[in-house]
């Protein structure tokens, strides 16, 4: 079921995915018919632009600080902090700074 990471080794999520200058970065983990774990990095100013997804989608921030808008609403997320964004409505994310986040989306 994991993939792309070491298994039976303590580690930190964090550090699975580095940055890129001018990029957005993604690492899949988990990838099938019930869930999807993906981590992220995103250089200072770039984003995912708006669109929706197929299931709910949690993010918890991993490190640094990144501006998400689900639903017209803009929430600002630092690391330990989490969201959900529900299935269907249309959400966008923006590197205020340097920042890494996981992303599970369940279907």
């Amino acid at each position: 079921m994991y993939k792309n990471i070491e298994k039976q080794t303590k580690l930190l999520l964090k550090d699975q995915v580095q940055y890129q200058e001018g990029q957005v970065v993604s690492k899949t983990l988990v990838q099938n018919e019930k869930v999807s774990m993906t981590i992220f990095s995103f250089d200072k100013g770039e984003e995912i632009s708006t669109h929706a997804a197929p299931g709910d989608a949690m993010v918890t921030v991993l490190e640094g600080k990144g501006r998400f808008t689900v639903g017209g609403e803009v929430f600002y997320l630092e690391a330990g902090d989490t969201l959900i964004m529900p299935k269907d409505i249309p959400h966008a994310v923006f590197g205020e700074e340097q920042f890494k986040m996981q992303l599970v989306v369940s279907f």
